[in-house]
């Protein structure tokens, strides 16, 4: 059973930095394409950034230069290094394996969900 478990949420001013960590166990994590996705309450499911196999990045155009995804096949981990937080970035932020062959941008394509982790931006 392919499991995905994020962590490194918190509280941050606007302007600061935090890097989230999601951890795949259960599976050929080296294979898998990942994305991090982010929801509000109320919201849809938001695309945030995806990094395949061969590490090309996909990003929304909202985290452009700001957020930056990558992967430790060693370590069966994927990242996102969020750099000048705003207070509209706050949400619960979720990794998935992309798994269906559909755009990265499409929630739907993905399976195995974390429970995710908040990240606050507030001063």
């Amino acid at each position: 059973q392919v499991q995905a478990v994020e962590s490194g949420g918190g509280l941050v001013q606007p302007g600061g930095s935090l890097r989230l960590s999601c951890v795949i166990t259960g599976g050929p994590f080296r294979n898998y394409d990942m994305g991090w996705f982010r929801q509000v309450p109320g919201s849809v499911r938001e695309f945030v950034a995806a990094i395949t196999s061969s590490d090309i990045t996909y990003y929304a155009d909202s985290v452009k230069s700001r957020f930056f995804i990558s992967r430790d096949n060693a370590k069966n981990t994927v990242y996102l290094e969020m750099k000048n937080l705003r207070p509209e970035d706050t949400a619960v932020y979720v990794c998935a394996v992309h798994s269906y062959s559909s755009p990265y941008y499409y929630a739907a394509s993905y399976n195995f969900w974390g429970q995710g982790t908040q990240v606050t931006v507030s001063s």
